[in-house]
């Protein structure tokens, strides 16, 4: 948006930027850049009510109730049709190469019943599976066994697990310490530090060990030691660098430098903007293991959906000017309709930017969006991205170009306002990405005026007109 802005204003003035828009009253700014301006001030707050919306109605209607596994597990299909509902939703509104030739009460129906199919799907096949899965602890289960349905229900009842067994449904909370736990942990610590001062300051006796007491002063008993991650990139050979395993070591690093990140402890790194990350988490309440993990599948899900989303407006936004560049530079002439014919190419050339952005360098920006903002988990994270998807679905369909990097922010903030403490949100971190937004716009306005001005006052020798 700053780059189209700073473009126009180098190339036709000011006064050829639409700012407002035609007419009187609300009129004014239901087009131009004012329309676009409060579309990202309203996109993050929308996004925010919608995603707490979600999550209080899953916080009480499921996590504090007795018995939060079934509740879960009952909730299940209707949220996977709500999310596959709000995917055909956006395929009929937003369209594409196809015509929607169906009226609105063909679209509604349509929604409705794509929807109520697809949660009918997974309560068939799906639940049966996650019951096995999670309450009768069926360790045995493998994801093949879903298509098998109602059929799961009469296997009987599992075996004990071997005895070197480590599958089973993961701890989403391990190594995020409760309110209580971080607090014994760190009189533990300061108890290490007196003890070790007073030793200091005593050089003259020697502390006696004994070889068979195994208790230590300086062991933490709340340490947490994040799981060993196997890198693929490894460390680099010795050798000089022509030699066939350094250069094999290069082209790895090149490759999968941007995916060897391990993001989740990344997050737990001190700096001067995700301050004390462990004292945060520690205010938000961790619920019921197994109702989280019935979540994790919700989750990705709206992770997909979202992703759709995302291409449907934010890649949009980036493809347009250049679709519209291209055909001038190929036609020499305007788009009569208002509208560019996309080349299939140039959808690819953006999809392929966006995968390779993400592959390379997009832990940056995970590190920063996940756990130092405030404390994830399954439930919450479906809250945030269902949040996030009907927000983009609504300016998908009014035509705003709003970006869903604002919209999950301001969903995260909202899930994580339903703490019901503001000291379990990271407003160091939101206040950096928002300042982040309003510096980028003048910005990238400033850069594209001066290329442009530049481009339009360059030398052109032999041009006649």
């Amino acid at each position: 948006m700053g780059g189209v802005i700073g473009m126009g204003v180098a190339s036709v003035g000011a006064s050829g930027v639409q700012w407002v828009g035609k007419g009187s009253g609300t009129g004014v700014i239901n087009a131009g850049v004012v329309q676009v301006f409060l579309a990202w001030i309203l996109a993050p707050g929308i996004a925010a009510c919608f995603g707490a919306i979600i999550f209080l109605i899953t916080k009480f209607g499921v996590m504090l109730r007795k018995n939060p596994v079934y509740k879960a597990l009952f909730l299940v299909p209707i949220y996977f049709g709500i999310t596959a509902a709000l995917l055909t939703m956006l395929l009929l509104w937003k369209g594409g190469s196809y015509t929607v030739t169906l009226n609105n009460a063909e679209i509604v129906g349509t929604i409705i019943g794509v929807g109520a199919a697809w949660a009918l799907v997974v309560a068939i096949f799906f639940c049966p599976w996650l019951y096995r899965k999670v309450i009768k602890d069926d360790w045995q289960l493998k994801l093949w066994h879903v298509p098998l349905g109602p059929l799961l229900l009469r296997r009987g009842d599992p075996p004990p697990p071997p005895a070197d067994w480590h599958g089973g449904i993961r701890n989403y909370y391990e190594g995020h310490l409760t309110k209580e736990e971080l607090e014994a942990r760190r009189a533990h610590q300061a108890g290490v530090r007196i003890v070790n001062d007073e030793e200091a300051a005593a050089p003259g006796q020697e502390k006696q060990i004994n070889p068979d007491d195994n208790t230590s002063t300086d062991a933490d008993p709340y340490e947490h030691v994040p799981e060993s991650h196997k890198k693929i990139v490894g460390p680099k050979p010795e050798g000089a660098w022509y030699n066939g395993s350094v250069l094999f070591w290069y082209v790895k690093y090149a490759l999968f430098r941007g995916v060897d990140k391990d993001v989740v402890n990344m997050q737990k790194k001190k700096d001067i903007l995700s301050g004390d990350v462990e004292e945060m988490h520690a205010r938000a309440a961790h619920y019921n293991n197994k109702a989280e993990y019935m979540y994790s599948f919700l989750q990705v899900m709206t992770a997909s959906t979202a992703s759709f989303t995302h291409g449907a407006n934010d890649i949009s936004n980036a493809i347009g000017p250049y679709a519209t560049i291209y055909q001038i530079w190929n036609e020499g002439t305007l788009p009569e309709t208002g509208k560019s014919h996309v080349p299939i190419w140039i959808l690819v050339f953006g999809g392929s930017a966006l995968a390779i952005g993400l592959w390379t360098y997009g832990y940056n920006i995970m590190k920063n969006l996940g756990n130092r903002i405030t404390l994830h988990s399954p439930s919450r994270g479906f809250s945030m991205e269902l949040g996030s998807v009907i927000t983009i679905v609504m300016a998908t369909r009014l035509k705003l170009p709003i970006s869903t990097t604002q919209c999950i922010t301001g969903a995260t903030v909202g899930v994580g306002l339903c703490n019901g403490d503001w000291r379990t949100i990271n407003w160091r971190m939101v206040a950096w990405i928002y300042g982040g937004w309003i510096i980028t716009l003048p910005v990238t306005g400033i850069l594209s005026g001066v290329l442009m001005g530049l481009v339009i006052n360059a030398p052109r020798w032999g041009f006649q007109g």
